[in-house]
């Protein structure tokens, strides 16, 4: 089943059924057997129609998060080490990431405070002073406060890897920053943990044309996620839950970069599709 998050209250569609919840979404989601939990309130949930239900998704949907923290795990296939290695070889810090995807110790960074989020349709932001900025397609989880993984959405990492590339040390300038982070369109909550065979599709248009295109499935992950989940856990605590990026498999070649009016639509099987445009943050401080 999956759980849309409206500017007020809460869509669950279950078997092409919708279904209109009031309660809070930190208190909803932040529980053990999210899934069965939902099952037991189905029968005394407002029925919508489909027609009411889109209509209600186009006007008021927002990203899946409510005072939840973003993380993600960086390295986690090989893909992602080889590009982290050929962005970071002029300032030697190449072997870090192969070391990283070697290490029992999985790469966890901060990412993104619940305001600083961009839901479906919303625009995520590029940088101004980097010269070479990507977007991230990644399965992500969404773990409860005892650290168990309840669902799952989509998620667009947007990073920029020449400030990254220039030295390690720059990964929290290159990664977080106003609308670097998109998730969404649903929180989507399976009865069992998700199939290994899913696939992640990204494809990037500019100006009505696609510029990129390519598909991946999560098997490939060379990290669990039960084992990302843990390690996360390990000294932190999350009282309403945390969201938590796995990495990427998919990366655009190195003499591309986004560009603003881009668009780029992220697909996973059974969760949807996650699309944003492309922009520049409106400086409060046009002088810095």
């Amino acid at each position: 089943m999956k759980l849309y998050k409206l500017l007020q209250g809460i869509i669950l569609e279950l078997d092409n059924q919708y279904l209109r919840l009031s309660q809070d979404w930190n208190l909803l989601t932040n529980r053990d057997n999210l899934f069965h939990y939902l099952m037991t309130i189905v029968k005394t949930a407002d029925k919508l129609t489909k027609e009411e239900a889109s209509q209600l998704l186009k006007l008021e949907l927002k990203a899946p998060v409510g005072q939840q923290e973003v993380w993600a795990a960086g390295v986690t296939y090989m893909r992602s080490r080889e590009a982290r290695m050929e962005e970071s070889k002029e300032s030697g810090g190449a072997d870090f990431y192969d070391k990283v995807y070697e290490a029992e110790r999985p790469e966890l960074f901060f990412k993104a405070m619940p305001h600083s989020v961009a839901g479906h349709g919303q625009e995520v932001y590029i940088r101004r002073d980097s010269t070479w900025n990507v977007p991230e397609p990644e399965l992500t989880l969404f773990i409860n406060s005892a650290g168990e993984i309840q669902g799952y959405t989509i998620g667009n990492d947007v990073s920029s890897r020449s400030i990254e590339g220039e030295n390690p040390l720059y990964l929290p300038q290159a990664k977080v920053y106003e609308k670097s982070a998109a998730l969404g369109p649903c929180l989507y909550v399976p009865e069992e943990k998700i199939d290994p065979g899913t696939n992640i599709e990204m494809t990037i248009r500019r100006n009505g044309s696609i510029v990129f295109r390519e598909n991946v499935s999560i098997s490939r992950m060379k990290r669990l996620h039960k084992e990302l989940a843990a390690y996360l856990f390990r000294e932190s605590e999350f009282p309403h839950g945390v969201f938590l990026m796995t990495g990427t498999c998919i990366v655009p070649p190195p003499d591309f970069t986004l560009q603003p009016d881009d668009r780029v639509d992220i697909s996973i099987d059974k969760i949807g599709l996650l699309s944003n445009p492309v922009g520049y943050r409106r400086s409060k401080y046009p002088n810095l």
